[in-house]
């Protein structure tokens, strides 16, 4: 069986993140495809690890700036590796490239990090790409990445079209393949059965700190105001000191931490909120509702690469304001709610069916394989940012591991 090696920055939490959700995924592409998949990471597991072994995929561990990689992966030979991060690219990518030449390499950027980072930097009111100086040191790196991988997975169509129009990267260097879903089939609890706000999210990732900051600061107040009986349910893992001290049963404003059952929440609850001020790629709280028929108010910046503000199953606004006032009209108005709920799965199915890119996700992999070399050959840009990646990272690399040697 042919192998795939993934090499990840963490071992995959799809219990707790978005991104977690997304290599579950893409793991079960690649098995499905008949790839015999291993995953390598430098982390350690976490409680909240997923455990692969139970999927059938072997957990490898590996070391930053050290040969034994060299070793390990010219003994593995794989057909294919991914990278889950443009800097785990930057860290493995040119001793793939030296011990196994012929492997295709394959990035998954998850979502563009120059992007999220441009927007927390501004922190403009929604979000508009154009206001953006997205020219960093960040996005020379995740470009370089790109360029330098034979074939570029994204998330979203809206980062798709700025890599292309803005960057010049080519389209055959990309392939666009967002969350992917079954059709929903279970019948979701209506109106009457729910009651709550909810919002959810990982506090490693600032996006989702910065919306419940906002959420206590300026938007819950006045939700509350109209609403003094309302109570928000606040979830997500690793909450730092400075969020659990928001906890107030007087505010309606509860702190619950992790969930292990997402699906069960987001059921129970009327409203999901995703008041994200800055951030990229797709968001995952957001996909979470619609599977489960919770129709939310989020922002531009929540809402983009899903779907148009006219189908989007809920509101999306930019000010505390206009915020609160769409939540307080959901929550309220059985007939909004009914409507945006049903929006959920219409825009799952005709947006994110699986099916309607598992195939050609299968094609292009058999693209590359047929022509790798002629495939590289067009792509002069990664030539030579492979040869300058195998002369500066790799003495880089090289360095840092004797210097270990000696400490």
């Amino acid at each position: 069986m042919t192998t795939t090696l993934i090499i990840g920055a963490t071992i995959p939490e799809p219990t707790t993140t978005a991104a977690g959700t997304r290599m579950m995924q893409l793991i079960g592409l690649f098995q499905e495809a008949g790839y015999n998949v291993i995953f390598a990471t430098t982390a350690e597991p976490t409680p909240r690890s997923f455990p692969l072994a139970e999927i059938g995929v072997q957990l490898q561990e590996i070391v930053l700036n050290d040969e034994s990689f060299d070793v390990y992966i010219h003994s593995l030979n794989p057909k294919l590796v991914v990278f889950d991060r443009f800097f785990t690219e930057e860290q493995f990518g040119w001793r793939v490239t030296e011990q196994c030449p012929g492997a295709i390499q394959i990035l998954d950027t998850q979502d563009l990090h120059f992007l999220r980072t441009a927007r927390e930097n501004l922190k403009p009111d929604d979000g508009r790409l154009e206001e953006l100086d997205l020219v960093s040191d960040t996005a020379l790196r995740e470009l370089s990445g790109i360029f330098r991988c034979d074939l570029t997975l994204i998330i979203s169509r809206a980062e798709m079209q700025l890599l292309i129009k803005k960057f010049g990267v080519q389209p055959d260097l990309l392939v666009y393949l967002p969350f992917i879903f079954e059709s929903p089939t279970a019948k979701n609890p209506g109106y009457e059965a729910r009651k709550d706000f909810i919002t959810i999210g990982n506090f490693h990732h600032k996006p989702n700190k910065d919306a419940v900051f906002w959420l206590k600061e300026e938007i819950w107040p006045l939700i509350r105001q109209k609403l003094p009986q309302a109570v928000l349910n606040v979830y997500g893992d690793y909450a730092p000191p400075e969020v659990k001290a928001m906890h107030s049963t007087k505010e309606g404003f509860l702190i619950k931490g992790w969930t292990p059952d997402v699906d069960e929440v987001m059921k129970s609850s009327r409203v999901n909120l995703a008041p994200l001020r800055f951030g990229a790629g797709l968001k995952g709280k957001i996909f979470d509702a619609m599977r489960t028929g919770t129709p939310s108010v989020s922002t531009s910046v929540g809402a983009e690469g899903i779907t148009s503000e006219e189908e989007f199953p809920g509101f999306i606004a930019n000010s505390a304001n206009e915020f609160a006032r769409r939540a307080i009209e959901l929550y309220t108005a059985e007939e909004s709610w009914e409507f945006a709920g049903e929006r959920c799965s219409r825009v799952l199915s005709t947006r994110f069916n699986r099916d309607t890119f598992v195939e050609e996700f299968k094609i292009r992999l058999a693209d590359l394989q047929n022509d790798l070399p002629g495939h590289r050959n067009r792509n002069i840009i990664g030539r030579i940012l492979r040869y300058n990646s195998m002369k500066a990272t790799k003495y880089l690399s090289k360095w840092i591991a004797e210097k270990n040697k000696h400490q």
